[in-house]
C-alpha cells in the first residue's frame, strides 16, 4: 500500500533540540524505521546510550560528533555515519549546531534507545 506523509510530529526533547518525525512509531506508526529530520543547537550533546537499532545519520548542515569505545567519529555537511545495534555512542554537534536526518532500523523508540540517564531514571524508580 502506497501512504503519503502528509507532515511531521514534532518531538520534544530537552537541550533545545528539534526532531520532526516523517516516518516511524509516533508519526506513521511504522516500526519496521524511522525517517527524521533534526536540528540540533550550537554544542548540543545528549547522554551515553546503547541502541538496540542501527542509524544512519545524513549530515545536512554543521558537523555531528559520534563518540564511541574507539575512538570519535565526526561527519561534516554531506557526509554520514552509521552506528551499529549494542554500540554504546554518545552525539554532539560543533560550535555552530547541525541540522541531519536520521534513518533508524527498526524505528527508534526510548525504550530501545538504552539511554544512561534513562537508565538511572529506571533504576532509581525500582529501588
Amino acid at each position: 500500500m502506497v501512504r503519503r506523509i502528509e507532515s511531521a510530529t514534532r518531538i520534544p526533547v530537552p537541550g533545545g533540540k528539534v526532531i520532526d518525525e516523517y516516518v516511524g512509531r509516533v508519526n506513521s506508526g511504522d516500526e519496521r524505521l524511522s525517517v527524521a529530520h533534526m536540528i540540533a543547537p550550537p554544542g548540543w550533546e545528549e547522554p551515553a546510550q546503547t541502541p538496540e537499532f542501527a542509524e544512519f545519520t545524513l549530515v545536512l548542515r554543521g558537523m555531528v560528533r559520534v563518540e564511541h569505545e574507539g575512538g570519535v567519529v565526526e561527519a561534516s555537511a554531506g557526509q554520514a555515519v552509521v552506528t551499529e545495534p549494542g554500540e554504546k555512542i554518545r552525539y554532539g554537534v560543533g560550535p555552530e549546531g547541525a541540522e541531519y536526518v536520521a534513518v533508524c532500523l527498526p524505528a527508534f523508540s526510548p525504550d530501545t534507545a538504552h539511554r544512561d540517564d534513562q537508565d538511572r531514571e529506571d533504576q532509581d524508580r525500582e529501588d
